[in-house]
């Protein structure tokens, strides 16, 4: 069955994470993608150790299936010429290059906007193109250091720490999804394009929930809590006599039902615990109370238990344990198919689901069938 998106014909000029990211999830859901690189390839493709047999990284090798590949020189006439042919019947153009630069190629918004009026022009940059920082560059780690997110993620001893995974770029990857389905909407009842403005900067300081909110009510400065919530507990991680787990208590109900699981109704009876508010200002006694509680219990079997009686709780896992899961299966988010491997689609749709398309492309694999599509009918191939 066709994907959702078939027929959308998208061109990505984007590198490294976000921008292939987004392109990527419109690739699983049916759209057209040529991935253009400039002749020295996409920079994830060197981002390795490990790579895989063609000699790229794995980094590339998650963020690029369902695209065909060209290399391009767009400071060069001949490669503007073959990005025009490719915008002749395209609906989106993704592009991450820093503000200024498609400009000086007369490729900006405004000169394609005027050319091919329902092109949807996607912009992703660090800070967008004007104001005290734009045009700067920006990546996932310096603007989790610069929007208060590493302020918040750590603990007291360890300082500011980064999240371990570039949270910045992958849901500024899912913004520009966003912006893009929404143009696309738009364009249904204007038959217009419009450009698509993300940046990492927005989205690292959106991200900010609750902190953010925290603080513009109370004017208190946000702090690291480990893994700890500053406005619910216990919600939190915890050692059981094997290894650890989380709990993922958001209210009284589920408390009781905890202690009760654990043989400490004593717990919820106590003052200091019987409501979230009270847990909060008594975290510390809380948590003192749950370990001691929690060595006598194996993490397998107690997460299991509170989980059949509605109390979130999991174990800790490591990547391999994680996909270990019989649960990765049954949802399809492990792809194993001649030596590709990948987590699966994560948006599912009922009557037009997607589907994972072919490995992510070699350097300029499809340069011959593009551009023989693009040129020779009319036998002005460059």
């Amino acid at each position: 069955m066709a994907g959702a998106l078939s027929g959308l014909r998208v061109v990505d000029l984007s590198r490294v994470l976000a921008g292939p990211l987004c392109t990527q999830m419109l690739a699983d859901h049916g759209a057209e993608v040529v991935k253009v690189e400039p002749p020295s390839g996409d920079e994830t493709r060197h981002l390795g150790p490990p790579f895989d047999s063609n000699g790229d990284a794995a980094y590339f090798s998650a963020l690029n299936r369902g695209k065909r590949a060209i290399t391009v020189d767009l400071s060069k006439p001949e490669g503007r010429t073959v990005l025009e042919a490719l915008l002749q019947d395209a609906d989106v153009l993704v592009e991450n290059y820093l503000p200024g630069t498609l400009e000086r190629w007369n490729l900006g918004y405004d000169v394609l906007q005027a050319r091919h009026p329902r092109l949807i022009y996607c912009s992703v940059s660090g800070f967008g193109a004007d104001g005290p920082l734009g045009g700067l560059p920006g990546y996932d780690a310096v603007l989790q250091a610069m929007c208060g997110l590493m302020s918040v993620n750590g603990t007291q001893d360890s300082g500011p720490t980064r999240v371990g995974v570039p949270i910045v770029d992958y849901v500024t990857g899912y913004n520009a999804l966003t912006g893009i389905l929404l143009a696309v909407t738009a364009r249904h009842r204007t038959g217009r394009g419009q450009r698509v403005d993300v940046a990492l900067f927005d989205t690292a300081l959106a991200m900010l929930v609750p902190h953010a909110a925290n603080w513009l009510a109370s004017g208190r400065t946000p702090g690291r809590l480990g893994s700890a919530h500053p406005n619910i507990a216990p919600y939190d991680k915890f050692a059981a006599s094997d290894g650890e787990l989380f709990l993922g208590i958001v209210n009284d109900g589920q408390f009781r039902r905890f202690c009760q699981r654990v043989g400490r109704d004593d717990l919820s009876a106590d003052p200091r615990f019987e409501k979230n508010t009270a847990r909060v200002q008594h975290r510390a006694e809380l948590r003192a109370e749950i370990e001691r509680t929690l060595a006598a219990f194996k993490v397998e079997e107690v997460c299991t238990e509170l989980m059949r009686h509605g109390v979130p709780a999991g174990a800790v896992n490591t990547v391999p344990q994680a996909f270990a899961q019989p649960h990765v299966a049954h949802r399809g988010m492990l792809i194993e198919r001649d030596g590709y491997r990948a987590p699966g689609i994560p948006v599912r749709l009922s009557d037009t689901p997607g589907t994972a398309g072919a490995s992510p492309p070699r350097v300029n694999q499809h340069a011959e069938e593009i551009l023989s599509e693009l040129f020779e009918p009319k036998g002005e191939k460059p």
